[in-house]
């Protein structure tokens, strides 16, 4: 087996009910109930439009600038797909561009996370392709290797095994192991119901706030 320049197949893929269940459940509520741990870094933000991401990953590991792997990635694809390149963060050159979106979408690809920069911008804005990228810039990649696919890769110390789930929105993008999956959705679950009674009783007038200043006297705070 050739280290660096090698194609796997992925060996398990997270249900697609877990997958859409995932999908209704905002970024923030699923990364507090994961002990706000776990993150791919502020730097990957939305390229496109607006709307969420879930989908399982297809993991890339290319060499900076060069989307030899991205492209065969996207041959594999398979609907509900979000292929999660790792290309170092690098900006110096573009992994991605219009052509590529047109045939991901035409895959059925779910969305893209590109630790590395894209081109062609508005194609992505118009497109809407849930799209997640550390930068922008207009020039070209290489198409040489060496690269891998469906092998663990790490964004910014988050660890994403190949047919893990990937969400995303306006917050940013996330992880969900498959192992812990449906407890990490109970929980969020619960939160998610928690925050809708709050909402109900901010609304009302009736949101009990005692917490803060309970909070503030067992840290010693002198009130006015």
């Amino acid at each position: 087996m050739s280290i660096g320049f090698r194609i796997l197949e992925r060996q398990r893929v997270a249900p697609g009910t877990l997958v859409e269940a995932f999908a209704r459940l905002p970024v923030a509520n699923v990364s507090d109930s994961m002990a706000r741990m776990t993150a791919g870094g502020a730097n990957l933000r939305p390229m496109h439009e607006k709307g969420g991401m879930a989908g399982v990953a297809l993991t890339v590991k290319s060499r900076p600038g060069d989307n030899l792997m991205l492209h065969k990635a996207i041959d594999m694809a398979v609907p509900g797909d979000v292929i999660v390149a790792d290309a170092g963060g690098d900006l110096t050159n573009a992994l991605i561009g219009e052509l590529m979106l047109a045939y991901a979408v035409k895959k059925g690809v779910t969305g893209f996370v590109i630790n590395g920069a894209i081109r062609d911008v508005d194609a992505f804005r118009e497109t809407n392709l849930p799209t997640f990228a550390a930068g922008v810039t207009h020039r070209g990649p290489y198409k040489d290797g060496p690269g891998e696919i469906n092998v663990p890769i790490a964004l910014d110390g988050m660890v994403i095994e190949p047919g893990d789930i990937m969400i995303g929105d306006a917050d940013g993008v996330l992880v969900v192991p498959i192992d812990v999956a449906e407890d990490v959705l109970k929980k969020t679950q619960a939160k998610q119901d928690a925050e809708t009674r709050q909402m109900r009783a901010i609304a009302e007038g009736t949101n009990d706030r005692s917490w803060v200043d309970a909070a503030l006297r067992e840290r010693g705070c002198v009130f006015p």
